[in-house]
């Protein structure tokens, strides 16, 4: 599970670096939004597709959650700005 989000952190900091650069454009707010939900989707995947994804040793994970969240956040935020940028 470190590794994974170790990548995950890694995979967004590359996101960050290429939309400060002049290579950015209006379609790469979808693949930044097709990348977390590849991140969400890929919690379950590792740990199970029950709400228990959000639990380690038996209690609940705040980093897990904290994170999933931030990462909707994102993927509901590179989708608004795609439909709104002209």
């Amino acid at each position: 599970m470190g590794i994974l989000f170790i990548l995950n952190g890694l995979g967004f900091l590359g996101g960050v670096a290429l939309y400060l650069t002049p290579y950015w454009n209006q379609t790469l707010y979808l693949v930044a939004a097709a990348y977390s939900i590849a991140t969400i989707v890929a919690l379950f995947v590792f740990q199970g597709f029950s709400i228990d994804a959000f639990y380690m040793q038996g209690s609940l994970n705040p980093m897990a959650v904290i994170t999933k969240v931030t990462e909707a956040i994102v993927a509901i935020g590179a989708v608004y700005l795609y439909s709104t940028e002209s």
